[in-house]
């Protein structure tokens, strides 16, 4: 289980396809902390590290993952938000993120404030758009964060500037795909109002 809050910044450095499958190095700060069979978060994907290097560890895409996500995008040089599960005795300072991701979403516009930036998305489809609510909880590329507003397929958040610097938010630009996961509570409830209905 994860939280959303992103402890640092990986770099991808080597990207191996076989078969099916997709190998990425990446390189970190917390590399050198990692154990293999770890699970991690790599833009709220939750992957296990199967090999370790200087600075850097190896996770493994199975063709399930990369259909699900923006992992298929990922090229050389990519910044990837890292985050290791959550301690028993930890604190809840994002919120519950199961690292499965659901769906992608396009960045549609990226609006600079005084201090600030607004980000714009489009979900796939309205029905997605059920599990968005005004002021709840999403996670975007595995950050935790608040829906300012959604209207039919579209939402946006804001993006205070420690979380631009320290995330890949930096990076993102209209036109790319983002990882989302919706708020687990929000899943449940609708899975027992369709089996109600």
């Amino acid at each position: 289980m994860f939280t959303g809050i992103i402890e640092t910044a990986g770099t991808i450095t080597e990207l191996i396809n076989e078969g099916s499958n997709l190998h990425i190095w990446v390189t970190s700060t917390l590399s050198n902390e990692l154990r293999i069979d770890q699970s991690v978060a790599h833009n709220g994907v939750c992957l296990t590290v199967v090999d370790l290097g200087v600075n850097s560890h190896k996770v493994t895409a199975v063709a399930e993952t990369l259909s699900k996500t923006n992992l298929s995008q990922w090229k050389l040089g990519d910044k990837v938000n890292i985050e290791r599960c959550m301690p028993a005795n930890g604190r809840f300072d994002g919120h519950i993120v199961q690292g499965h991701v659901d769906n992608t979403a396009l960045c549609t516009k990226v609006e600079e404030l005084d201090g600030s930036w607004l980000f714009y998305f489009e979900m796939d489809s309205l029905k997605e758009s059920e599990l968005v609510v005004n002021k709840g909880s999403i996670c975007i590329n595995g950050v935790s964060l608040t829906v300012v507003a959604v209207e039919g397929k579209s939402f946006y958040v804001t993006i205070i500037p420690y979380t631009y610097e320290f995330t890949n938010f930096n990076q993102l630009k209209a036109g790319m795909r983002v990882n989302l996961e919706y708020d687990i509570l929000g899943k449940y409830i609708q899975k027992q109002l369709a089996a109600r209905a």
